[in-house]
C-alpha cells in the first residue's frame, strides 16, 4: 500500500522508527537509499539537530548522493549531516586524535602503490631479498593480519620481522596505510577514553549503509561509536553479500542482533526496478541458499519478458550476439548505449567482447579501469604536494627526489638513507642534516649549492607559497613549471603526443585542484585536506561523467549498485559462474557464488539475457565449457532458449546443445 508520501508502509515504518537499534533488511531495487535519506530528513524535521546523525556507507559516490538528497530537502544554508564512506570518518578522527597515539597531525595516508613501496624499501632494509617476495601477496597478508582476519601461522620468520619493520617505518615516516583508517580508530577508541566519550556525545544517532558489506574491524567500529547511545540503524542484505575475499561478513547481521538485542526488524521486499519474470527468477535462484534470513522480492510492475538464454558456439558468436541485440533494442526501444550492461564474473571474459564492440564502432567503458589519480604524471606531481604538507614521507621523497632528474642519484640516495639509519629521523631530515653541516661531497657536489640543499630550497618555498589562501591551483602550476615537468616528460618519452597526453592529466590535476578550492561545500579548503580526499576516491568515482553513451562492460562486482534497462550475462558456466577456484579453496563458498549470481540478475530493470558457450578459450586453447549449475536453479516457464545456427558440429558444440535442449526445450 503506497502513502501519499510515496513511500509504501514498511518504508514509512522504517523513516519513522528513530530511537533504539533498528536493521532494515533491504532488498535489491526496494528504494534504500530514498528510506535513508528520507529517515534522515524526518529526523532533522523532528527536532534532532544535523551534526549529531553519523551515516556512513561504502562508496564516495553513494555518499556525495545521499547528502545531495539530503541537502535538496533543506534549502538555504542549514547544518548538514556527517555523511561519509568508513575511510573518510576514519581519516577525519585521525586527523583530529591521532596525536593521542603518538603519530603527528600532518600524517600522509597511503595508498596500495605506496603500501608497495615501503614493503620493498623495509625490505632492503633488514637484508631480504625483493625478488624471493611475493610483493602484492605480502601487502595482502599484512592487511589480513593488521585487521584480524588472518592471525600469524606459519609464517616465516622473516615476514613477521619484515611486518613488524614496515608498522615501524610508517609512524617513523608519519604514514598511515588504508587499513590504519580503521584499526588506528578503534584503538584510539578503545585506548583514549576522553576520545571516545567526545565522539559518542558527539553523534547521537549513527546510520550504515550496505551493512552486509561491513567487515570485522569496521563493525569494531561503529559497535564503539554506537553503545552510548544505542541509536544504530544499520541497512543491508545478507542476499548481495559479495565481498567476503576483502573482509565483508554478512554475519554481522547475526553480531547486530546479540550485541542490540532490543533492535526492530524491518523488511523492504517491494521492488521498484525490475519486472516480476526477473524478479522471479532471482527469488528461485537465492532461495538455494540456506545461510539467509527469509525474504522475497515482489512488484507491482508488469509481468514482463522471459530471460533469453543463448547458447553459442565460442565466445566470439557469443560477442557477435551481445552487439547484434545492442544494436535491435537500441533502435527498437530507442535506447541508449548507457542503458545497457554487459557483466562478467572475472576482468580476463571481456577481450572478445571489447573486440566486437571496437569493430562495430560501439562505445564502451570496462568499469574498474585505471584510476585518474594512478597514473605516473599524476602521482609524481601529488608526491610533491605531499612532501611539502609532510616532509617526513619518506615513500613520496624518493619517487621525487630525482623526478625531473636533480643530480639526486642513486648514490646519494644510498648516503641518505645511511645517515637517516644511523640519526634515526626521515631522509629529510638526513637533507636537512647534511645541508646544514655542510658535507657536500656526502652528495657528490662540489658546487656552492648542492642539488640536495637546491630540493630543500625548493620544498621550503613551496610549503610557504601553499599557505596562500586560494591559490593552491595556481601554485602547483607554478611547481610544475618551475621543475620542468614538460621538459622531463619529453626526455622520458621520445613520442611528443604521448608526452603531450601526459601532460594534459597533469593540467586536469591542476583542474582538480582549482574546482576544490572553488567548492562551495568546502569549508576551510587546504591541500592537505585535497590530499586526503584524493586518497581516499574510490575506484568507482573515475570515469562517472564518461559512462554516459557507453555501454557498461562490467565485472559483477563491480556492477553493484548499478542498473540497466537491458542486462547481458556472459560466461554463465560451470568453473566461472560459480567460479571453480572459489569452489576449490571451500565448498561453502557455492553460496557467496550464488550470491553474485544475483545481484547480477536483479541490475536488469525490462531485459535481461544469459548466454553460454559450448568451447571458450582458456591460456590460449579451446577447452570445453558446460552450462553452470545454477541454470538449474532457474523456472523452466520463465526462459526461453535461443539457438544460433550450428557453423560446425563438432562433438563439443553437438553435445553442449543436446544437454542445453533436454533441460529447456523437452
Amino acid at each position: 500500500m503506497e502513502n501519499p508520501s510515496g513511500l509504501n508502509d514498511r518504508q514509512m515504518e522504517a523513516v519513522h522508527a528513530v530511537e533504539g537499534p533498528l536493521l532494515i533488511l533491504a532488498g535489491a531495487g526496494s528504494g534504500k537509499t530514498t528510506v535513508i535519506t528520507r529517515r534522515i530528513s524526518h529526523m532533522i524535521s523532528s527536532g534532532i539537530p544535523a551534526p549529531s546523525i553519523l551515516a556512513v556507507t561504502f562508496t564516495n559516490k553513494a555518499a556525495r548522493e545521499m547528502l545531495q538528497r539530503v541537502k535538496t530537502m533543506f534549502p538555504g544554508k542549514v547544518p548538514m549531516p556527517h555523511i561519509s564512506t568508513f575511510h573518510s570518518f576514519g581519516a577525519q578522527m585521525l586527523r583530529e586524535s591521532i596525536e593521542s597515539i603518538g603519530f603527528r597531525k600532518n600524517f600522509t595516508i597511503y595508498d596500495s602503490q605506496d603500501q608497495i613501496s615501503l614493503i620493498k624499501e623495509t625490505a632492503r632494509e633488514i637484508g631480504l631479498k625483493l625478488e624471493a617476495l611475493d610483493l602484492d601477496g605480502t601487502a595482502q597478508l599484512f592487511s589480513a593480519v593488521e585487521t584480524g582476519r588472518t592471525p600469524w601461522t606459519g609464517q616465516e620468520k622473516h615476514i613477521r620481522e619484515l611486518f613488524d619493520e614496515y608498522r615501524k617505518n610508517l609512524q617513523i615516516y608519519n604514514a598511515v596505510d588504508f587499513d590504519d583508517l580503521i584499526m588506528l580508530p578503534i584503538r584510539i577508541l578503545s585506548e583514549v577514553e576522553e576520545v571516545r566519550e567526545l565522539y559518542r556525545s558527539r553523534f547521537h544517532y549513527l546510520m550504515v549503509d550496505e551493512f552486509q558489506d561491513t567487515s570485522e574491524a569496521q563493525y569494531r567500529l561503529l559497535k564503539l561509536l554506537g553503545e552510548g547511545c544505542g541509536n544504530v540503524c544499520v541497512v543491508g542484505d545478507d542476499d548481495q553479500s559479495i565481498y567476503s575475499w576483502r573482509g565483508a561478513n554478512y554475519e554481522n547481521i547475526l553480531r547486530f542482533e546479540k550485541d542490540f538485542p532490543a533492535f526492530k526488524e524491518i523488511k523492504l521486499e517491494q521492488n521498484y526496478r525490475s519486472t516480476k519474470q526477473i524478479l522471479r527468477v532471482a527469488n528461485r535462484i537465492i532461495a538455494n541458499n540456506s545461510n539467509r534470513k527469509g525474504k522475497e522480492l515482489w512488484t507491482g510492475a508488469q509481468e514482463g519478458e522471459p530471460i533469453e538464454l543463448y547458447m553459442a558456439e565460442s565466445e566470439r558468436k557469443e560477442a557477435e550476439f551481445i552487439v547484434s541485440k545492442i544494436r535491435v533494442l537500441k533502435i527498437r526501444h530507442s535506447l541508449q548505449f548507457h542503458d545497457f550492461g554487459v557483466l562478467l564474473r572475472a576482468n580476463h571474459l571481456t577481450r572478445a567482447i571489447e573486440e566486437e564492440f571496437l569493430k562495430e564502432n560501439i562505445p564502451y567503458q570496462v568499469s574498474g579501469g585505471m584510476s585518474f589519480f594512478e597514473r605516473k604524471e599524476v602521482r609524481d606531481i601529488l608526491s610533491y604536494l605531499r612532501v611539502i604538507v609532510n616532509p617526513d614521507d619518506d615513500v613520496s621523497l624518493l619517487r621525487i627526489a630525482n623526478t625531473p632528474r636533480r643530480g639526486i642519484g642513486k648514490k646519494v640516495i644510498e648516503n641518505l638513507v645511511a645517515l637517516s639509519a644511523q640519526k634515526e629521523c626521515s631522509l629529510y631530515s638526513a637533507m636537512t642534516v647534511l645541508r646544514d653541516s655542510g658535507q657536500k661531497e656526502l652528495d657528490g657536489s662540489h658546487s656552492s649549492q648542492s642539488p640536495v640543499a637546491e630540493f630543500l630550497s625548493l620544498m621550503d618555498d613551496y610549503r610557504e607559497k601553499l599557505q596562500t589562501p586560494g591559490k593552491a591551483a595556481e601554485t602547483v602550476k607554478a611547481l610544475v613549471d618551475e621543475i620542468d615537468y614538460w621538459g622531463h616528460l619529453v626526455q622520458e618519452h621520445k613520442d611528443q603526443d604521448l608526452a603531450r597526453i601526459k601532460l594534459s592529466n597533469v593540467e586536469s590535476l591542476m583542474g582538480s585542484v582549482e574546482d576544490y578550492e572553488k567548492n562551495p561545500d568546502v569549508v576551510h579548503p587546504s591541500i592537505q585536506d585535497y590530499l586526503t580526499r584524493v586518497s581516499l576516491a574510490s575506484r568507482d568515482d573515475i570515469g562517472d561523467k564518461d559512462a554516459q553513451g557507453r555501454v557498461n562492460l562490467s565485472t559483477i562486482h563491480a556492477a553493484k549498485g548499478l542498473e540497466f534497462p537491458v542486462v547481458f550475462i556472459a560466461g554463465v558456466e560451470k568453473d566461472i559462474i560459480p567460479h571453480g577456484k572459489a569452489l576449490e579453496e571451500r565448498d561453502t563458498n557455492v553460496e557467496e557464488e550464488r550470491r553474485l549470481f544475483y545481484v547480477a540478475v536483479t541490475r536488469a530493470k525490462q531485459k535481461l539475457f544469459l548466454s553460454t558457450c559450448a568451447t571458450r578459450r582458456f591460456r590460449g586453447k579451446p577447452v570445453t565449457a558446460y552450462p553452470s549449475p545454477f541454470l538449474e536453479e532457474i523456472p523452466k516457464e520463465s526462459l526461453v532458449v535461443i539457438e544460433e545456427e550450428e557453423e560446425a558440429d563438432t562433438s563439443q558444440s553437438a553435445d553442449f546443445l543436446t544437454e542445453m535442449r533436454k533441460r529447456f526445450l523437452e
